[in-house]
């Protein structure tokens, strides 16, 4: 018996002495301890976790040398090689702040973007294409944000007071050329391109990236899809047309093929129309999209579309009433094609980059004059991502750009022309400094080699982000763009036209509810200013500057009200510039001061619908009557346009989509037009520019084929 007692005297003694124990406490960068950090040792099932007030006590067999890791969500993982016990063990460490890429703060100055992948964003892909009044056109529904100012008989993007050939927009990162359908003068366009094709945009008003260029106003980056859910036919029957789309998918490639038809010529039939038409619009197009995946860290994009479109309008001229006026005519004919990739690599490297051409020709007549014009756009890009550590990374990459433009009068003989190469170079670096404040400076620098100019673009940014979730950024840079291309081809050698950017920004997204409010100042200069009419500019000089300054605000909420969701934006713009035939700076006819909008979409269950209604107006457009002293010294009452929609899905694979803008009928006036001589009376004859037609009435029809009996056109969004 004592010999037995001896033996387990001698083996928990044993066991005592092989024990090690640790002891210590952890806490963060500001020293305040940290509870529950898993505290364990590595490639065991040893291990605890941290009191309340940071402290552990960690007790273990005899291990010999051993690895202790400690692991706090929100935290960077330590590990901390410990040699052969020294008892006692007292460990105690600073565990560092990790970056989260969800929950970190993004800077949102000038931004907003529309993803389903980030948090920082206004809207998502599918609102895009369910706002009311944006009749399935994209920039219809940027036009309800702030910043964005509608021209309705423009229809293009402008922003903060800039003209709309201030806006750039990118597919893919690439460059677009002509992203807007030929019209005639006064005759409203759209955007080129598919909505459904995109998974996500970044649009910026002001203050954007260093990775974009020839823009002075602001940059539209669409994203397409990269791979679809699922493989599928669509077919689109409208009031104005119709169209198809199949889509293919593969375990590692897919592709979308389609085509659609518009004439509006039946539809003007029917409905009462302000204009009076020759030939109505009408145009086809035909587009395909193929990806490809390379490994699993590479993924290619092929796309290409062409088009064509024409019209003949009357256009009436002041003071002679009796007559149909002026004969305009417009046929386009339109290509685009681009390659892209992108590939992540070892080592925390990636890349992105590809090629885009886009040709645009215009076949125009007044009266008896013909003109043809012709625009080529090729862009080639590469940019290459290092991140150095979770906190600071660096974005660099080359561009090359070759604009080419012809114009001719062929019944006269008579063309000229131009081509400039552009190369840009750009980096740009993001510093993390907590989850809570970021910086980012970059460099943009170019070369023209037609006007013989170097330039080099300076940003900077910052956002902190507040313990409430919300987050402040501020942002300023030079942005820099050569004067469009029907100026230019008069005289090559004109330099970039330059603004300075300078924007703070407060945002909130939590709850379901987004806040966003915004103040800017922009700053011109160099802007073109000439004599004569269009095609016919003379004295063209760049002696024009100006300014824009104002603040935002936006409100959106899908949390108070059931099924509903609902935002209210309201910009107001102070803008003052010298440009075209001005010879003072004027408020520009494109930049109302004070513009307000409000969305709200409703769905409703028992009837498998959704309807929606959007409200947008302004303060009017300014235009200079020759009967008045002074330049823009009128302005149009307010614009105002109330339009509703209607979605009903009898079936998951049916859409049937009915849309009507400004269904009050308001007779919106967008500026006049001046005879260019005084009557007997010795006063100018004057016609106001009206939209198309008092309302715009949309009816359409979506159905999928699909072996998933639930898909429909929306779900790849």
């Amino acid at each position: 018996m004592k010999a037995y007692q001896l033996l387990l005297f001698l083996l928990f003694s044993q066991a005592a002495w092989a024990q090690t124990t640790i002891r210590g406490t952890v806490q963060d960068q500001r020293g305040e301890t940290i509870p529950g950090v898993n505290i364990f040792v590595k490639g065991t099932y040893v291990g605890t976790s941290s009191e309340l007030n940071g402290s552990y006590v960690l007790v273990f067999e005899e291990l010999g040398d051993f690895v202790l890791v400690f692991q706090a969500l929100g935290f960077r993982t330590q590990e901390i090689p410990v040699q052969q016990r020294q008892e006692p063990l007292e460990i105690s460490i600073t565990l560092k702040e990790a970056i989260n890429e969800m929950t970190a703060v993004t800077i949102t100055a000038g931004a907003l973007e529309a993803s389903d992948e980030k948090r920082a964003v206004v809207l998502r892909p599918l609102d895009i294409v369910t706002v009311p009044a944006a009749m399935g056109d994209i920039i219809g529904a940027f036009q309800t944000l702030p910043g964005t100012a509608t021209v309705g008989n423009d229809g293009r993007l402008f922003v903060r007071g800039g003209d709309a050939s201030e806006t750039a927009i990118f597919i893919d990162g690439l460059q677009v050329g002509n992203a807007f359908g030929t019209t005639a003068s006064n005759v409203p366009t759209r955007t080129r391109f598919n909505p459904n094709l995109f998974k996500g945009s970044f649009f910026s008003t002001g203050g954007y990236s260093a990775e974009f260029g020839n823009a002075l106003s602001s940059a539209l980056s669409l994203n397409s899809v990269d791979m679809p859910l699922r493989s599928q036919g669509d077919i689109s029957i409208m009031g104005i047309g119709g169209g198809i789309n199949q889509t293919l998918v593969g375990t590692n490639n897919s592709l979308n093929a389609g085509a659609n038809y518009t004439n509006l010529g039946p539809y003007q039939n029917m409905v009462r129309q302000n204009f009076d038409w020759e030939q109505a619009p009408a145009s086809w197009d035909a587009e395909i999209l193929g990806r490809q995946k390379l490994g699993s860290n590479t993924l290619l994009k092929a796309y290409a579309r062409t088009e064509r479109g024409s019209m003949k309008i009357w256009q009436a001229q002041p003071g002679i009433p009796q007559e149909r006026g002026i004969l305009l005519g417009v046929d386009n004919r339109y290509s685009f094609a681009q390659v892209s990739a992108k590939h992540t690599g070892k080592k925390d490297w990636s890349m992105y980059g590809g090629m885009s051409f886009s040709t645009n020709s215009d076949f125009l007549t007044v009266d008896q004059l013909s003109i043809r014009n012709t625009n080529r756009v090729f862009h080639a890009k590469g940019v290459a991502i290092k991140e150095f550590s979770d906190r600071f990374s660096l974005k660099s990459g080359l561009e090359h750009f070759r604009f080419e433009y012809r114009e001719a009068l062929p019944d006269e003989g008579l063309e000229r022309s131009f081509e400039d190469q552009q190369l840009a170079l750009f980096s740009e670096a993001d510093l993390y400094l907590s989850n809570r404040l970021i910086f980012r400076t970059g460099l943009r620098a170019g070369y023209s080699a037609l006007a013989s100019q170097t330039w080099v673009d300076p940003r900077v940014s910052f956002a902190y982000k507040f313990e409430h979730e919300g987050q402040l950024s501020l942002a300023a840079g030079k942005y820099s763009q050569m004067p469009v291309e029907e100026i230019r081809v008069n005289q090559p050698t004109l330099q970039n036209t330059e603004a300075i950017h300078y924007i703070l920004n407060y945002f909130l997204t939590k709850n379901g509810r987004t806040i966003r409010a915004e103040s800017f100042y922009k700053n011109y200069d160099g802007l073109v200013t000439y004599e004569g009419r269009r095609f016919a500019y003379q004295a063209i000089q760049q002696q024009g500057a100006g300014f824009a300054r104002g603040f935002d605000l936006f409100f959106r909420d899908q949390q108070t009200f059931e099924n509903t969701d609902y935002w209210v934006t309201y910009s107001f713009v102070d803008s003052k510039r010298q440009f075209s035939t001005f010879q003072s700076q004027v408020q520009p006819g494109f930049a109302p001061k004070h513009s307000l909008a409000v969305v709200i979409k409703h769905f409703i269950p028992a009837l498998k619908s959704q309807v929606g209604t959007s409200w947008s107006m302004n303060d009017g457009y300014t235009y200079t009557d020759p009967n008045l002293p002074g330049e823009m010294n009128s302005k149009t009452r307010g614009f105002q346009d109330l339009s509703l929609s209607w979605s009903y899905l009898p079936k998951p694979h049916l859409i049937i989509h009915l849309a009507c803008s400004n269904v009050q009928g308001r007779d919106n006036i967008f500026g006049y037009n001046f005879s260019p001589t005084p009557n007997e009376a010795g006063q100018f004859d004057q016609l106001p520019i009206r939209q198309t037609a008092p309302r715009f009435l949309f009816l359409g029809i979506f159905i999928t084929l699909s072996k998933d009996k639930s898909a429909n056109q929306l779900n790849n969004l």
